[in-house]
């Protein structure tokens, strides 16, 4: 007999509670990168002048912080593979307060940049093990919510940076409010720590048995997958780091007032977290192809018109439509390079990642380089340029392995978790020609508030 396979909310009462709070575990984590990154970017001037350090030492600084994030992104996958996610975000977890306490106190440009290139490292590291947790747990729930995350982190940005400015307006010191943060990113990340599970991931026999996917040509080139997958994050976060950087300058260079010139980033950061706390509403609804197409025509788009337009406020609308645009990207690609192989969804995951925030480390320098020759007005069309790609490659989120709705397990137990695919319609609606679906789902229940006690 054919039987719904429901959202496990509706299928017993205990998933929701169990699931709820492993999503909320994540979410800290999320909310903690986000936050000690957003208190770190918002004092880079305060620190450059107590420190009395020439331009050219705080660029050594940022270098050694981007190239600590790509170490970090890398080590994560293998760690991810072989240990697993959870047990990977702990010692970065806890540790980022402490690095970013360090670059508080730093007395000289030599110490600041060795603390930034810690802080590197535990960020990138926590960067890909929160985002393979994060599909590990959009695969337990049956439903997209990778957007809701990426979310999170954006706020946590965005409160990291009030809390600088907070207490820089109360006129306490840059230690005092890094310690501040660290104090409050450690006791979050030491309450998510005992409430994460053991992460669903697929074993060698299932992956054997889907003669499918064996045979379909797609799957037998992860390789160009990835690349392509780290080829659009490369592109988005270029724009991301280029709208951070250049937004602002512009708006100046076109007449904007210092208070209206700074309204373009906040526009397009604004958009951004809106469109991702709306994002897994889109991605359920929407084919994630067309949902990618959808967010270049609009990011491309929109910021190519506010470009011609040569207003300050169609130069604002235009960042503002681009951030909309950009806020499904990441985490689409992220979910879909997580689910490419369930049995090590580090790997993929590390190399899309590092290939992202290498884009977005870099966008800014191509972005100022291309100025210098053709101007900032003209460079900064590079950037829907750069969208076209999504529209162009993004059949590569079409198909996953998802797609054959392949079981997983959660360490040692049959029962299957429902992966959610690139081209999966709403959970609500998938089939399963089953009748022991909620006999499984009662045993991962049991499995899960096991690992929980």
């Amino acid at each position: 007999m054919t039987i719904a396979l429901r959202p496990a909310s509706s299928t017993t009462s205990a998933i929701p509670e169990v699931l709820r709070r492993y999503r909320l575990a994540i979410s800290l984590m999320f909310l903690i990168a986000g936050m000690t990154i957003g208190t770190w970017t918002a004092r880079i001037p305060t620190i450059q002048h107590n420190i009395k350090m020439a331009d050219g030492k705080l660029s050594i600084c940022l270098l050694l912080l981007a190239a600590g994030g790509l170490v970090g992104m890398r080590a994560a996958g293998r760690l991810i593979d072989r240990h697993g996610s959870t047990t990977v975000m702990v010692l970065p977890s806890l540790g980022l307060g402490g690095a970013l306490l360090l670059a508080g106190h730093a007395p000289t440009w030599t110490t600041l940049a060795a603390a930034l290139l810690a802080f590197g490292i535990l960020h990138g590291t926590l960067n890909v093990a929160m985002n393979a947790a994060a599909v590990s747990c959009q695969s337990a729930y049956g439903r997209p919510i990778m957007t809701s995350f990426h979310a999170l982190f954006s706020i946590g940005g965005v409160a990291g940076a009030l809390l600088s400015a907070a207490c820089a307006h109360l006129g306490l010191s840059v230690a005092d409010a890094f310690a501040a943060a660290a104090v409050m990113s450690t006791a979050a990340a030491g309450w998510s720590i005992h409430r994460l599970i053991p992460a669903p991931v697929s074993t060698p026999s299932d992956q054997g048995s889907d003669s499918t996917a064996a045979a379909d040509p797609v799957q037998r080139r992860p390789r160009t997958r990835i690349l392509l997958l780290g080829l659009l994050a490369f592109s988005a976060l270029i724009s991301e780091g280029a709208a951070a950087d250049w937004a602002s300058t512009y708006l100046t260079r076109l007449g904007a007032t210092p208070a209206m010139a700074a309204t373009a980033y906040a526009a397009f950061a604004a958009s951004m977290t809106l469109g991702r706390l709306v994002g897994d509403r889109l991605t359920a609804a929407v084919a994630p192809a067309a949902l990618l197409r959808g967010c270049g025509l609009i990011g491309g788009g929109g910021l190519a018109l506010g470009l011609l337009g040569g207003t300050p406020v169609t130069a604002i609308a235009g960042f503002a439509c681009l951030g909309a645009g950009l806020s499904c990207v990441v985490p689409l690609l992220y979910s879909t390079a997580g689910s490419l192989d369930p049995a090590r969804p580090g790997a993929a995951l590390s190399r899309v990642a590092a290939l992202g925030y290498l884009g977005y480390v870099t966008g800014p320098a191509i972005i100022g380089g291309a100025a210098v020759h053709i101007g900032l007005g003209n460079a900064l069309f590079i950037l829907p340029v750069l969208a076209t790609l999504l529209v162009v490659v993004a059949p590569v989120v079409h198909r996953s392995r998802g797609r054959h709705h392949r079981t997983g397990t959660l360490r040692g137990h049959k029962a299957p978790v429902p992966a959610v695919g690139d081209d999966m319609t709403p959970p609500d609606r998938l089939t399963r020609t089953s009748e022991s679906t909620t006999d499984h789902i009662d045993h991962q229940v049991l499995e899960l508030e096991g690992a929980l006690r």
